[in-house]
């Protein structure tokens, strides 16, 4: 098998979340991107996510390499918003989310839906928000940005409207820290990813929301700012969720994925495969050399 280095860039990012405003399934907004299998249901099971948040593109490739494994097709969804994946989970318009952050970030979403959610397995332990600067910039904290909205032009540079992380920021960290003149500007993720690039080559200040575990806190000059206050709330776990019905209709897979949990380098080595050794159209691959490296991870699928 032939590595190849190819980052994924912004620019990756736009092309491939411009899949992302077309046609929809059942008025949420999803764009399939195809399969033919055996679901319990007879069709496949079907794992819906944003692609360019990559913590859940890396999961659902591993996830459908190890349910191909058992004998099941799988088809990816790929949606455009937080909000959207909650209500399609909870509509069973998909069958799984493949990584969620539903203590904290994703919280006001699980108390709307959760009732029509299965909860999997809390897969990886330890996951924050944060707001994060390039390294040149000689601010550590995130109240020592009060006072200095202009350094900056005004503007922190966000991600999706409907992401947790966007509410924390607006409704938590801003009004909680006092800082006054900052406006978050809300986009996407390739976007405020491109003007992280571009402020970067540059050598300007910036200030953008990321999180922890995702592949731009190492692929870029970065450092994520204190939060002395806690206003981003505790750290959390990320978690494979189900349509209800799931473990019903998925015995097999429901009592295999309970124990398929990942420590933060054995996660950080399968989204740095997917992500950059490999690339877009590569993740199958990403995934194999993964499985390769590390062989122990993962429950032994059952009949192994």
């Amino acid at each position: 098998m032939t590595n190849r280095r190819t980052l994924l860039t912004p620019n990756s990012f736009t092309r491939r979340s411009a899949l992302l405003g077309g046609a929809g399934l059942m008025g949420l907004g999803l764009a399939a991107c195809g399969s033919d299998g055996d679901g319990g249901d007879g069709g496949p099971i079907t794992m819906g996510y944003i692609p360019s948040w990559t913590d859940a593109l890396s999961l659902a490739y591993l996830l459908e390499n190890r349910f191909n494994a058992m004998g099941y097709e799988v088809e990816h969804q790929q949606l455009n918003d937080a909000a959207v994946t909650y209500a399609a989970l909870s509509e069973g318009d998909i069958d799984m989310f493949p990584s969620a952050w539903p203590e904290v970030t994703h919280a006001a979403y699980m108390e709307e839906y959760g009732e029509s959610i299965e909860d999997l397995v809390a897969y990886y332990e330890g996951a924050v928000l944060n707001l994060t600067v390039p390294s040149y910039v000689d601010i550590t904290s995130i109240d020592e940005l009060v006072g200095q909205a202009d350094r900056f032009g005004g503007r922190i540079v966000g991600i999706e409207p409907g992401a947790g992380l966007t509410a924390a920021t607006q409704d938590d960290v801003i009004p909680g820290y006092g800082l006054d003149g900052y406006e978050l500007v809300t986009s996407s993720t390739p976007a405020m990813l491109t003007e992280l690039e571009n402020a970067i080559e540059a050598q300007e200040d910036i200030v953008v929301t990321l999180w922890t575990p995702f592949w731009a806190m190492s692929a870029f000059d970065v450092k994520a700012l204190e939060d002395p206050d806690g206003h981003f709330g505790e750290p959390e776990a990320l978690h494979h969720l189900g349509r209800l019905g799931f473990g019903e209709d998925y015995p097999d897979i429901t009592e295999w994925i309970s124990g398929a949990t990942m420590t933060n380098d054995e996660f950080g080595a399968l989204e740095d495969l997917v992500v950059n050794e490999y690339g877009e159209g590569q993740e199958a691959e990403a995934v194999e050399a993964w499985l390769e490296e590390y062989p122990d991870v993962l429950p032994a699928l059952p009949g192994e």
